[in-house]
């Protein structure tokens, strides 16, 4: 019967004993039993198949040979049947649609927030003040910059975000394509991560304690080796990310600026440029906005312009960013109209069928573990394998052979506009994400090049790529891996791309919304440096 296999069903019955002289006196009447085929193409919103027969073996159902009549009613839109399966799942797995309850969430008009913002928006940090942190983390390019692979230092033009953004010609490394090697990943609720950060978790709180975003953990970190502790590494995840942008050549620091430095070295030289040591800035008000920033108006540049104090508003300000009302959650607080009944069927298949929940698990669908996926290897890669353009993932921290190709769950909240996908970011779409993950070699030998922005490098795609797909066939046959194999038609695929959409915060798709996390005119510009983006046709961001 329809639905058995894919989704939660009911069944309601009465039951009659049967003495008609042609049948055992002790065969009962199953008069009626109900399903919900809520995967029926004929029952869009959910309905019931109603059948009748004679329950000859007396097993409380009807089995097929036992089946009489069948009769379907479907239901409309407005039907609660559907509602209450998916509120049934979801109170099963405990979940309440808002990953951020009990935490400490900033205010985005907090002083310290205002001063991360400013650091934010400037190319101060960058080695050749050419490059702000924004550029790469845009709110209103998902908290990323829209591109598959990022363009760091030497842009064509500083200024242009997302699509059109390229690497100068005749710059420092330039062979025509990205030079950073993987897709950036979102700043949106990156105050919700508790055990990880980065694509192949090379920053990471060694208690993950949940709930505390890192906050008074030991901390390991890219300066210690794997499994060590960072002295340095203090406060939130986010706190201590921000250390990093700075020191890598092809993100801020540039390759001429400190050339040779260590990375405590080139903090420090950062710090001295902002507390006005160095004659580097033509206009320098930095003492001012870190008095106004930390509420302490007579402090001098020594005592508050510090690297620690630097991060710490940075982190502020990406910990305000906390974008959670989403029409998944707005369902679970009891807006039933919220959701789209095509996205209440991409939940039953979220957490039913397609299994996706057996890794995007919990509030914020991640279990912030490892993966193998075999998603599209592009770019420069990390120097790994025969290629020298390859990525081996968390491998490259753990050593273990079965790390090989693994990478970072994403959260799936605030998906609808955080794309490019994977850490690549070999897909566009939702859609071929989902349909990826059904048949990962199928997908990248169907693979359209053409989707890649000019320049991406893709020379030893394919080989790179299946090197991760054997990896992974071999993590499911030994049983390691979580990835099954699972068909989906192309309704039910939609009907997943409807739920995960349902996972965004409709203010990260209003740019009047995200307004208050992008400076404006009568925000305070401590250095003339502030990065006034533009997209690629010439229009403010």
């Amino acid at each position: 019967m329809k639905g058995k296999s894919a989704c939660f069903f009911v069944t309601l019955f009465l039951l009659s004993a049967c003495n008609d002289g042609n049948q055992d006196s002790a065969a009962q009447r199953l008069d009626q039993q109900v399903e919900i085929p809520v995967f029926s193409a004929a029952c869009l919103y959910g309905g019931v198949e109603q059948t009748e027969g004679l329950d000859r073996n007396a097993n409380g159902q009807l089995d097929d040979n036992e089946v009489s009549t069948t009769q379907t009613q479907c239901f409309d839109e407005n039907s609660t049947l559907l509602d209450a399966q998916v509120q049934e799942q979801a109170q099963l797995l405990q979940l309440t649609g808002n990953p951020s309850m009990g935490r400490r969430v900033p205010s985005i008009d907090s002083p310290l927030s205002q001063l991360g913002m400013q650091l934010f928006f400037s190319k101060v940090l960058s080695g050749d003040l050419d490059v702000a942190c924004v550029s790469c983390h845009h709110p209103n390019l998902g908290g990323g910059d829209g591109l598959h692979l990022s363009v760091g230092v030497a842009a064509d033009i500083p200024e242009l975000l997302g699509p059109g953004r390229v690497h100068r010609s005749g710059a420092e490394g330039f062979d025509g394509g990205p030079p950073v090697p993987r897709n950036a990943p979102t700043t949106f609720n990156i105050g919700l991560w508790d055990k990880v950060l980065f694509h192949d978790g090379r920053l990471e709180s060694l208690t993950g304690t949940p709930g505390a975003a890192g906050e008074n953990s030991p901390v390991r970190s890219p300066d210690v080796a794997f499994g060590e502790t960072d002295p340095q590494a203090t406060g939130s995840l986010a706190n201590v990310q921000a250390r990093f942008p700075v020191t890598s050549a092809e993100e801020m620091k540039g390759f001429v600026f400190a050339r040779g430095a260590d990375n405590q070295t080139l903090r420090a030289m950062l710090t001295s440029r902002l507390k006005g040591d160095t004659t580097e800035l033509a206009r320098n008000y930095w003492l001012d906005a870190f008095q106004t920033g930390f509420t302490t108006p007579t402090a001098s540049a020594e005592d508050l312009i510090t690297f620690d104090n630097i991060t710490r508003a940075i982190a502020e300000y990406e910990q305000s960013q906390v974008f959670v009302e989403t029409p998944w959650k707005q369902f679970l607080d009891g807006q039933t109209d919220s959701l789209p009944a095509d996205a209440k069927l991409g939940a039953l298949l979220f957490f039913g069928k397609a299994q996706c929940s057996s890794c995007h698990s919990g509030d914020f669908f991640t279990d912030e573990d490892f993966h193998v996926v075999g998603m599209p290897q592009f770019g420069r890669g990390k120097g790994d394998g025969a290629t020298g353009d390859g990525d081996f993932g968390r491998f490259r921290e753990t050593q273990r052979e079965q790390d090989r190709f693994a990478f970072r769950t994403p959260s799936l909240l605030n998906v609808a506009v955080t794309g490019p996908y994977g850490h690549a970011g070999g897909y566009n779409s939702i859609s071929d994400v989902i349909r990826h993950h059904l048949n990962p070699r199928r997908a990248i030998e169907n693979y359209d090049t053409t989707q890649l922005e000019v320049g991406v490098q893709n020379d030893n795609f394919m080989t790179n790529t299946l090197a991760a797909i054997d990896q992974l066939e071999r993590l499911q046959a030994s049983g390691e891996s979580k990835l099954a194999d699972i068909e989906l038609t192309d309704e039910e695929v939609d009907w997943l791309t409807a739920f995960l959409n349902a996972l965004t915060d409709p203010c990260v798709q209003d740019n009047d919304c995200l307004q208050s996390w992008i400076p404006d005119d009568t925000t305070f510009d401590p250095d003339d440096l502030r990065l006034d983006a533009i997209d690629g046709e010439g229009n403010a961001l």
